[in-house]
This record gives structure tokens, C-alpha cells and sequence, in this order.
């Protein structure tokens, strides 16, 4: 299994994007350090990463109402990477679409 789970297209890092071009935000493995996404995406897109921020977020807590009682559970906890790349360089998504 690879380092990079998927790009992250909501409409926060949409705005982030939008601000500063040259940012992007992935969801990795939370084992993953900064060297290895910033190979796995220099390999990956073929592009030269220039910084890298790490964010680990624990999973939520969620629970629902059904018919048989209340039902609890959690959400998976995961790590995400905003990945900065060099002057004028972009990642598209949906180039291949």
C-alpha cells in the first residue's frame, strides 16, 4: 500500500488552494514522515515539493438513534499533509477525467 491515501477536494483546501496555488492537501498514512510523502509525491506527479505540514487528527466519536437502541461508534483517526509546492507548479486532479 502506498503513503498516499487520496488528494483532499473539499471546499477548505479548495479555498486554500484558491488563495495560494501552489498548495495542496492530501490524506497519508499516519506512519508516514515528511520525507517519504515528499518522495511519494515528487514520484507520484512528478513535480518539486518544497515544504510539507503534518496535521494528526483523532477519530470522532459518533453515535445514532435506531430502532433496536443507541448505536456508538468512532470515526478513524488519520494524518493529513499540505503539500507546498515549487513557484509555479500545479497538481491537477482531473486531468484524466
Amino acid at each position: 500500500m502506498g503513503i498516499i491515501i487520496k488528494p483532499i477536494v473539499t471546499e477548505k483546501q479548495t479555498a486554500i488552494t484558491e488563495k495560494k496555488a501552489n498548495r495542496v492537501g492530501f490524506r497519508v498514512t499516519p506512519d508516514a514522515n515528511k520525507l517519504e510523502i515528499k518522495a511519494a509525491i515528487e514520484d507520484l506527479y512528478g513535480v518539486k515539493v518544497v515544504k510539507i505540514n503534518t496535521m494528526n487528527y483523532d477519530g470522532k466519536r459518533k453515535s445514532r438513534y435506531t430502532k433496536s437502541g443507541v448505536v456508538n461508534g468512532k470515526e478513524a483517526a488519520f494524518k493529513k499533509a499540505i503539500v507546498t509546492l515549487k513557484e509555479g507548479e500545479t497538481i491537477d486532479f482531473f486531468a484524466n477525467i
